[in-house]
C-alpha cells in the first residue's frame, strides 16, 4: 500500500514531494566542465512591497532634489557675489597701487629738483670760469664730476643764440630791434636755464632782438562827389551834387 501511496505522489503534478530537496549550484559542470550561466530570481510579482516601497519614496527623492536644486542656486549665487567683490577689491587696490607710485615719484623728482636748484649757483660759475679759460686743473676734474652727476639725475642745459623766444622757458631781460631778423630771436645769453624731465627748473635769461617796424604812412584822403538824383512830380529829373565835408571846407 505505501508503495502504490508513492508512485501516486510520484505521478500526480500538483502533488508536493516529499523529503529534501537538492539544488546544484556548482559553477561548473561536473560532466561537460563548462561553466554554467548564473542563475537569475524569479521577478516579483507585480504589486510587491518593492514597488509599494519605490512608490512611496518618490515625493521624499522629488522633495530633495528640489531642495538641491535651491542650494546649488543659492551657491552660484554667493560665488557671483564673492567673484564681484574680489574684482572691486583687485580694481581698488590697483589704483591705490598707481596712485602711491604716482605720489612716490613725485616726491622723488621735487627731492632731486630741490637740491638740484641749491647747486645751480656753483654750475654758473662752473660756465663762467669755462668761458674766461680758467677752468683748468684739479678744479676741472672736479667741475667735470659734477656735471656728469647732475646730467645722471636728469639736469639738462638749454639756451643758445639764435634760439626762437619762447616766454614759456626764456626770461627777457633785453630787447632791441634788427633788420636781420623775421621774429623774435634770442640774440644774447645771459644766463643759461636748466630743465628736469617736463619741469622748467629755471628759465634762461635773454636778450631778444625783433624785426624793425616800416614807418606807416598816412592815408591820402580824397574829396569826392555824390550824386543825388530826384524825382520831381513832372518829367523833369533834378541832379544835386552833394561835397563832401572836405570838399565843402576847400569851398568855404
Amino acid at each position: 500500500m505505501s508503495s502504490s501511496t508513492d508512485t501516486e505522489h510520484e505521478g500526480d503534478p500538483g502533488s508536493t514531494p516529499s523529503g529534501p530537496t537538492v539544488r546544484d549550484r556548482r559553477r561548473i559542470d561536473p560532466e561537460t566542465f563548462e561553466v554554467r550561466e548564473p542563475q537569475h530570481a524569479a521577478p516579483a510579482p507585480a504589486g510587491s512591497s518593492d514597488d509599494t516601497t519605490s512608490t512611496t519614496s518618490n515625493p521624499a527623492e522629488q522633495g530633495s532634489a528640489g531642495e538641491k536644486d535651491t542650494r546649488v542656486s543659492e551657491l552660484e549665487t554667493a560665488l557671483a557675489e564673492r567673484t564681484a567683490d574680489l574684482q572691486r577689491l583687485q580694481a581698488e587696490y590697483v589704483n591705490y597701487k598707481r596712485r602711491v607710485d604716482r605720489d612716490r615719484e613725485a616726491t622723488r623728482q621735487a627731492s632731486v629738483a630741490s637740491v638740484l636748484t641749491s647747486l645751480l649757483p656753483v654750475l654758473d660759475d662752473i660756465g663762467r670760469a669755462r668761458e674766461h679759460e680758467e677752468l683748468t686743473g684739479g678744479f676741472k676734474a672736479v667741475a667735470d664730476s659734477l656735471e656728469r652727476t647732475v646730467t645722471s639725475l636728469g639736469l639738462v642745459s638749454f639756451g643758445t643764440v639764435g634760439d626762437e623766444f619762447d616766454p614759456r622757458i626764456h626770461e627777457a631781460l633785453m630787447h632791441t630791434y634788427s633788420s636781420d631778423v623775421e621774429g623774435p630771436v634770442c640774440v644774447a645769453v645771459l644766463q643759461v636755464g636748466y630743465r628736469l624731465g617736463d619741469r622748467i627748473v629755471r628759465p634762461a635769461r635773454v636778450a631778444v632782438a625783433e624785426p624793425e617796424e616800416s614807418p606807416q604812412q598816412p592815408p591820402v584822403e580824397s574829396a569826392t562827389h555824390d550824386s543825388t538824383v530826384v524825382e520831381t512830380d513832372g518829367d523833369d529829373v533834378e541832379q544835386l551834387d552833394a561835397l563832401t565835408p572836405d570838399s565843402n571846407d576847400s569851398n568855404a
